[in-house]
């Protein structure tokens, strides 16, 4: 058993340096332009989070919707306008929150640095930062990008849904440059945050011609989510259901529940029936420390996707200059 561990680990090892990305980003950028970059940064996301504990899971899933698009260019930031219809008017942006957030450490950074530090940059360094307050990883983010001015709602329909399965997870992030250890690993992410009902109650009945509930959800567990998600236009509209039982700390919760039958999105619990990824779920749930290093290394490699250099930085980060 051990040594069948330790050649998971080996492959996981190999899949990272196979896979690096090559993008002209660097963690010294602003070191010379703006030496207080980072810590404004930080201090901006740490207040919001104490104000609202919800902060940390919305700012890193702003960061993973924004990188799938198009690259990681802060284009998930831009408002919609008359003749326009921006990601955030897209169905799975709806639920993004706490734009409020890049917005207050941008007008800081202006008054510190004017003209300097893109919204893009921004919003990687928060989404590092919510990760390493929230109890997980650190890593230097590398800097660098521009930001996009071209943000289509109709894009977002490219983003990897809840309900996909294995296969269409692959092939979402494969389209981006990431591998399948990529993929389990920043599904990850999902130890912080929560999710409304809509997202997962196709699970909890007329699942399939042969069975109400999906089989592959934890009986105990699924009567409770039905218990939260009643099939009622009466329900409460923000019913639902934390990702993991530690919702507010990252760690690899996250892996085990899923082997117990207990993720909320049929788009994780797949992860642990299919021989592609499973053996890595296992290895997660097992090993947190490893579970930290590899998302590391694929968080690097998120915000290498799609880099310009070829932008603007933003003055405000909801309009193009």
């Amino acid at each position: 058993m051990a040594s069948k561990y330790v050649v998971v680990q080996i492959l996981l090892t190999l899949l990272s340096v196979a896979s690096l990305s090559k993008a002209d980003l660097y963690s010294d950028y602003y070191d010379k332009t703006c030496p207080e970059l980072e810590k404004i940064v930080s201090e901006t996301v740490l207040n919001a989070s104490k104000y609202d504990p919800k902060v940390p899971a919305r700012l890193l899933r702003m960061f993973f919707h924004d990188c799938f698009i198009r690259g990681c260019d802060a284009s998930i930031l831009l408002d919609s306008t008359p003749a326009n219809k921006a990601e955030k008017g897209g169905r799975p942006n709806l639920s993004v929150r706490s734009f409020y957030v890049i917005d207050q450490a941008k007008a800081k950074l202006e008054k510190s640095c004017p003209r300097t530090v893109s919204c893009a940059d921004i919003l990687t360094i928060a989404a590092r930062d919510v990760v390493v307050q929230s109890g997980g990883p650190s890593w230097e983010v590398l800097k660098g990008r521009k930001d996009g001015r071209v943000s289509k709602a109709s894009d977002t329909r490219n983003l990897p849904a809840p309900t996909s399965n294995v296969s269409q997870l692959i092939q979402s992030f494969a389209s981006r440059g990431l591998d399948v250890k990529d993929m389990v690993t920043l599904s990850g992410g999902h130890t912080l945050g929560f999710s409304h009902c809509s997202s997962f109650e196709a699970r909890l009945q007329n699942f399939s011609l042969l069975h109400d509930i999906d089989p592959n959800l934890d009986s105990d567990f699924a009567q409770d989510l039905k218990k939260k998600c009643p099939a009622t236009p009466l329900r409460d509209q923000n019913a639902g259901q934390f990702l993991d039982s530690t919702a507010s700390v990252f760690d690899n919760d996250y892996y085990k529940r899923l082997l117990a039958g207990k993720g909320v999105f049929l788009s994780d619990q797949s992860l642990v029936g299919d021989y592609r990824t499973s053996y890595i779920v296992d290895a997660f749930a097992k090993d947190q420390s490893l579970f930290f290093k590899e998302f590391t290394a694929s968080m690097l490699k998120l915000g290498n996707v799609g880099v310009s250099t070829n932008g603007e930085v933003r003055l405000d980060c909801r309009v193009v200059n």
